[in-house]
């Protein structure tokens, strides 16, 4: 059977943009009678290597992660003020659904196969044991795609 793009087609994870991490996780446990996640920040970019745009990315954010499920995650972002994916979303559109995600392994020829269906990468960068790229897939899929792959 044909995986598409990305080789997979299972969502691993619902990414929302939020103003206040702490504030919407004590919601969404109340509403799926589960614990509160810890939240925390992400790393610098002197860790993460982060670009945004095409230029060094020094934003972080606020995340907490909800369990839902075998395979899924809802995360929670909270952007700082610095240029960002998700500092960028907030500003334009609100708090909201701003991504879902993939596990894939091989993440240089993923993207370069979106991309050469139109599909850009607009943030990447580094996280503790992997790697993450977001791809503008808004025109096509209405939402951002997060491409994942740990180590």
């Amino acid at each position: 059977m044909d995986k598409g793009l990305l080789g997979t087609s299972t969502v691993v994870q619902v990414g929302f943009i939020v103003k206040d991490t702490d504030a919407v996780k004590k919601k969404f446990a109340e509403f799926l009678g589960l614990p509160e996640p810890e939240s925390f920040w992400t790393d610098g970019i002197d860790k993460t290597l982060a670009v945004y745009r095409g230029k060094p990315c020094d934003a972080r954010a606020k995340l907490a992660f909800f369990k839902v499920g075998d395979t899924l995650e809802i995360e929670l972002i909270q952007p700082d003020e610095k240029p960002s994916v998700w500092r960028e979303f907030l500003e334009e559109k609100g708090e909201g659904i701003q991504h879902i995600a993939f596990f894939i392994k091989g993440m240089k020829e993923k993207t370069m196969i979106l991309e050469g269906n139109g599909m850009k990468v607009v943030q990447k960068g580094e996280y503790t044991g992997g790697r993450y790229a977001y791809i503008d897939t808004l025109d096509e899929l209405k939402t951002m795609v997060e491409l994942l792959e740990n180590d």
